[in-house]
């Protein structure tokens, strides 16, 4: 166990190198500054002790403890000096290696495939990448800036010990060095399990808030307050019982450390007491060692604050790898060209597709949207219909065929090329927390002020934004859930018409709109995908009896295909869908109500 982590840490340390040594001339002025501010710092005691003999003098001059005292005012103020000096300079290494190391991140969790974040929680993960942007600049620090400068101060101290007294002063010393270390590193070992628990419970309580805040309508709608009070308490007590562990551990750790300081102190001090009676040392020489003393306990002291912290900033740190180090599912081609998109005829050849081995999605799915004509998939739930639009967008590999566009195999050309030539108009359209302006000119955020207005006005959004105190400034609230699902809609329309796609998909666009908005909403969308090639996911069989063809999928497998007249010729799976759904909509509407769907 001890290895593994040794191995970790040396791994973290490894990988955070590369970043330093960017800066490596700023983190060598700082070096140097910080080896001044020590050896100011040491000099201090020296200069005490060339004052308290001066002064012990008999008669006593007058000149010398002048110039000592200069000296001893200089050397303090060097010593603070140099220390500030030395944050100036390595204060942008630190900033920019925390964020250097965060955005690697954040890149890498968008270039994950959905497969990651379909399983993730978004408040533990969003958790640990705040936690280890804190601690890879906190790292750095401690690690160059605190624990080096110690141990060479204590160099330093050992050093003028044993050449200007005894060995047994030297001896005591490391003695006291030795068993302080080997204490705290033991302790904080034995500590750390409470403060992993810690971070494991925090992270699960900031998971269950975040979860449960931004499903709040779902909550009221149940009265399950009470519930996610409960849910979130239960995290709260596994952190509150961890971290009182790891304080009461902490009080251990800390008694025992002053313990070995306090006996360390005292031997030294019974030495130096002992050689100025003997007339061997001089009083100066007694306070000197006892400044030496002094002077060492409050970095021992904190080395051992320091240890404590650092080992929990590698387990922070650690937590922000592990993210990193999770395998892109979906990646580029070695030098991968950019999409050449001609027409943009797409076609589906002999496609299989799992989750997993034993969950088949997509069985043999063969087909091909010629240039700019629309192709329509209806199926039961649970068909494979959306997964055909999450391959198209390479969100996964296909398991088993392959997937072009003009010809193009996606898997051969980049994915930034690749989506940047498809739109999408979901069902459920998520905007981002911010105003319509920005959540328009998403789909291409470059735009100018008049081509967001111009989609906007295509998407027949534009008047109603207008007709709002804020207009296009107006905040859509998280997820947009200040606007109503046809405002949502047309939002969504105006953006993908804005990137302007050659391709476009539109995933149970209207499903979830009200009768009379669909077919304002289907009406736009007929608009925007002429001259397209369009893929239509369906539910509603009534929107999609103009495309060029239409695929009738059943658990993955393509059972019919055709033409909405020539499907309902064939009386097959299309035809039962078809006459169902014209049942059903006649039913609601000799009840003089208008359907309702989920």
């Amino acid at each position: 166990m001890t290895e593994s982590r040794s191995a970790s840490t040396l791994s973290i340390l490894r990988r955070l190198w590369p970043e330093v040594w960017r800066y490596r001339l700023r983190v060598g002025v700082a070096l140097l500054f910080l080896v001044a501010a020590k050896l100011a710092n040491v000099g201090v005691p020296l200069i005490m002790q060339r004052l308290i003999d001066a002064l012990d003098l008999t008669p006593k001059p007058l000149l010398i403890p002048l110039m000592l005292l200069m000296a001893y005012g200089a050397l303090r103020l060097s010593s603070s000096m140099f220390q500030e000096l030395r944050q100036i300079v390595f204060a942008r290494v630190l900033a920019r290696t925390s964020r250097n190391i965060t955005l690697r991140v954040f890149e890498h969790l968008h270039a994950l495939s959905l497969r990651f974040h379909l399983d993730r929680r978004t408040g533990g993960v969003s958790r640990d990448v705040e936690r280890g942007m804190t601690a890879t600049s906190d790292l750095l620090d401690w690690t160059i800036y605190t624990i080096l400068p110690t141990l060479l101060e204590v160099v330093l101290v050992c050093g003028i010990l044993i050449t200007r007294f005894d060995w047994s002063f030297a001896a005591i010393t490391l003695g006291t060095l030795v068993a302080y270390i080997t204490f705290t590193f033991s302790i904080t070992e034995w500590r750390m399990r409470y403060y992993r628990a810690a971070n494991a419970a925090d992270t699960e309580a900031n998971e269950r808030a975040v979860d449960s805040l931004l499903n709040y309508e779902t909550v009221k709608y149940f009265g399950n307050e009470r519930h996610e009070f409960g849910r979130y308490d239960a995290s709260l007590v596994k952190l509150e019982d961890a971290t009182v562990k790891s304080l009461k551990t902490l009080a251990v750790l800390n008694v025992g450390q002053a313990g070995i300081v306090a006996i360390g102190l005292t031997l030294l001090l019974w030495r130096a007491a002992s050689g100025v009676v003997a007339g061997t040392m001089t009083l100066g020489d007694f306070v000197l060692v006892n400044a030496f003393l002094i002077q060492l306990s409050i970095p021992l002291n904190y080395l051992g604050m320091v240890y404590r912290e650092v080992k929990q900033a590698l387990t922070n740190i650690e937590r922000m790898f592990v993210l990193l180090a999770e395998v892109r599912e979906v990646e580029d081609a070695p030098g991968a060209p950019a999409l050449v998109v001609g027409g943009g005829e797409v076609r589906f050849e002999h496609v299989d597709f799992h989750y997993s081995p034993d969950r088949p999605i997509l069985a043999d799915v063969d087909f091909r949207i010629p240039a700019g004509k629309t192709l329509a998939v209806v199926g039961t739930t649970g068909a494979g219909k959306s997964t055909l639009a999450r391959l198209l967008f390479r969100f996964y590999d296909a398991s088993r065929g392959r997937i072009t566009i003009d010809g193009q195999d996606i898997r051969s050309v980049s994915q930034q090329s690749l989506r940047a030539a498809i739109g999408i108009v979901p069902q459920d359209t998520v905007l981002f927390n911010d105003s319509i302006y920005y959540n328009i000119a998403y789909g291409r955020p470059d735009a100018t002020r008049e081509e967001v207005i111009a989609a906007a006005k295509a998407a027949h959004i534009h008047a109603f934004i207008e007709s709002l105190p804020q207009g296009y400034d107006t905040g859509v609230g998280e997820r947009g859930l200040k606007l109503s699902g046809g405002e949502k809609q047309r939002v969504a329309i105006a953006r993908t018409l804005l990137k302007n796609p050659a391709i476009l998909v539109f995933d149970e666009a209207t499903s979830a709109l009200d009768t009379r908005t669909e077919k304002i909403i289907q009406g736009e969308l007929d608009g925007i995908a002429r001259g397209r090639t369009t893929l239509v996911i369906a539910h509603r069989l009534s929107t999609i009896v103009d495309a060029d063809q239409i695929l009738v999928l059943e658990q993955g497998r393509v059972v019919e295909r055709g033409s909405h007249d020539e499907l309902l010729a064939q009386g097959g799976r299309y035809a039962q869908l078809w006459t169902m759904q014209q049942r059903e909509r006649n039913r609601v509407v000799e009840a003089g109500a208008e359907p309702v769907q989920a």
